[in-house]
């Protein structure tokens, strides 16, 4: 049996599915139209009890859209599900797993599949004890662009950095 897909992976109407949706009237921009309409968007992932929030658009719309990109980052720095190191994986991540080692891992902040291919290069650094050496040639990249990558989401490097000092390693350093 294959191991359950990581949530930063799953589609949006997936993941929404696994959801709570919570609107709130929050101040932000908006001038005399502030505080008229419930344009605040929380998102509880009910499995993880993860929670992310977007107040800053007056459209709800746009709120939610914000605020189920940074659910996909927190699920992808919180939850650790089993690496490729670990045994076989599923379609859907050997799919990410290609399109990040095609990228050399420039991955654009905007890019849906960024969170994605973050939270599967955490996994395989936490089954390697922090070592981006030995990740960088599964990602067909070097150490350099994998930490570069890990560094622009800064919980993601916090965290690289916490499972290095738990195996006994010394901090990472930020790439330029």
């Amino acid at each position: 049996m294959l191991p359950t897909l990581h949530p930063a992976l799953l589609t949006d109407e997936q993941l929404q599915s696994q959801c709570e949706l919570r609107t709130q009237r929050r101040s932000g921009p908006g001038g005399q139209h502030r505080n008229k309409t419930s344009s605040g968007v929380f998102l509880l992932h009910v499995p993880t009890a993860i929670v992310a929030e977007a107040t800053e658009r007056r459209s709800q719309a746009e709120n939610r859209e914000i605020a189920l990109v940074r659910l996909r980052l927190r699920l992808a720095v919180e939850i650790r599900t089993p690496s490729i190191l670990d045994g076989p994986v599923d379609d859907d991540e050997q799919d990410y797993r290609q399109r990040g080692a095609r990228t050399s891992l420039k991955i654009g902040q905007r890019n849906p599949a960024r969170p994605a291919v973050l939270a599967l290069i955490l996994n395989d650094l936490h089954a390697v004890g922090g070592k981006p050496s030995a990740v960088a040639t599964i990602w067909q990249t070097t150490s350099s662009a994998m930490v570069r990558f890990i560094q622009s989401y800064p919980p993601a490097f916090a965290l690289l950095n916490a499972i290095r000092k738990h195996h006994g390693l010394g901090p990472l350093k930020a790439v330029p």
